[in-house]
């Protein structure tokens, strides 16, 4: 089937598109503008009652220190979640794969895809260099621990006391 797609340049340029978008996913629950007191009664916010309609739509609230802070993190997301997912032809895990079968399909020479794949391939990072505080020597990294990994200890051992 024929396939169309529609797209234009955005009337402001790229960093106007990147703006918008940055609004929607790297926002915190509460800006600190809509933040009106802190003290002994609680903390105490401005909000807005969409059922009402006029001068009445603007609201303040008082809420307890824990009570406020229990609403907050309802809105953080737990480790290993992510806001913004990539998906896709392009996206990362299969994009060298799913480039090539593409150019492939759209008949370039294979001299041509293998060398655009393998610019495509994600530039191999060195390792960090650590640097020794007392006598300034190069440190060599024996374990790099992953995030969120418990640290375990060693197995016991079987008949010892």
């Amino acid at each position: 089937c024929e396939w169309v797609v529609y797209a234009k340049r955005p009337f402001a340029g790229p960093e106007a598109v990147l703006a918008y978008l940055s609004r929607y996913t790297h926002r915190v629950a509460i800006s600190n503008s809509r933040l009106v007191a802190m003290d002994e009664q609680g903390v105490t916010f401005r909000w807005k009652d969409y059922r009402a309609k006029g001068r009445t739509r603007r609201k303040t609230m008082t809420l307890d220190a824990d009570e406020f802070m229990r609403r907050f993190l309802l809105h953080v997301l737990p480790s290993g979640f992510h806001r913004i997912r990539h998906y896709g032809l392009l996206a990362n895990g299969n994009r060298t794969a799913n480039l090539v079968r593409i150019r492939e399909l759209l008949g370039q020479e294979a001299d041509a895809v293998a060398q655009i794949a393998s610019l495509d391939a994600e530039p191999c990072r060195p390792q960090p260099t650590f640097v020794c505080m007392h006598c300034g020597a190069a440190m060599i990294v024996l374990l790099t621990l992953a995030r969120g990994q418990p640290i375990r200890a060693p197995p016991p051992q079987v008949g010892v006391p």
